[in-house]
């Protein structure tokens, strides 16, 4: 069985050791490097590469945004879930924005740690009841607004028209359903559904599905 590398990045030794502890329970987990901060894990990524960043939102030196912003530019095909105990609205969809592909509060339990680093490895994002809710709540009656996609410097399309059967795709993607689940409710292969998913990535102009669930949210395609 190949084995999922995950970096570990929490200024609390306590929590960070625990954390370690706790995955080591997972048999395809592989914990291959563990930092006390941003600039340490991005000088540790040259001798392993993982394929999930488990990254602590707050620390000092180089935080969890500052982080990501980082990898997202460097290392775009490695997975970054945020840990954090901030439950507030306002940083799910900024961080989503940044690249991060899924958001857990650290009182999760293990469970729910091991289905977010194979949702995000198998679908590229990971959202959770309080994730969707928070974006639910926030996007609801927004006006459509053009967005400046920091990634490309270029204007994401806000016109974008999308067939029913990507719309019907986009939504249940944003209800948190992976691929396989999507292909069972509406009665398509995952390849196809895999498909749709990329027409919307290309007519969207987002890079990822986490990007794009963000998108859909700020210019209510959902």
């Amino acid at each position: 069985m190949k084995k999922i590398k995950i970096a570990l990045a929490d200024d609390h030794n306590l929590f960070r050791k625990g954390m370690a502890s706790v995955l080591s329970q997972v048999p395809d987990f592989e914990l291959v490097l563990e930092a006390s901060n941003g600039q340490e894990l991005i000088d540790k990524l040259t001798r392993r590469m993982p394929d999930v960043v488990l990254l602590d939102l707050e620390m000092p030196v180089m935080d969890g945004i500052a982080t990501t912003e980082y990898i997202r530019e460097n290392h775009p095909d490695v997975r970054i879930i945020m840990l954090t105990m901030h439950d507030e609205d306002r940083f799910v969809l900024h961080l989503l924005e940044k690249g991060v592909s899924g958001y857990v509060l650290k009182d999760a339990d293990l469970d729910e740690v091991e289905k977010a680093v194979h949702r995000v490895m198998d679908d590229g994002v990971y959202l959770n009841d309080f994730v969707s809710k928070v974006m639910h709540r926030k996007m609801v009656n927004k006006p459509t607004t053009v967005i400046k996609n920091p990634q490309t410097s270029t204007l994401y399309n806000s016109k974008v028209l999308l067939s029913e059967r990507e719309k019907e795709v986009l939504k249940l993607i944003c209800e948190g359903l992976s691929t396989a689940e999507i292909s069972e409710k509406i009665f398509l292969s995952p390849r196809t559904v895999e498909g749709h998913r990329l027409r919307i990535l290309e007519k969207t102009g987002t890079k990822n599905t986490a990007g794009m669930v963000a998108y859909a949210f700020k210019n209510n395609l959902v």
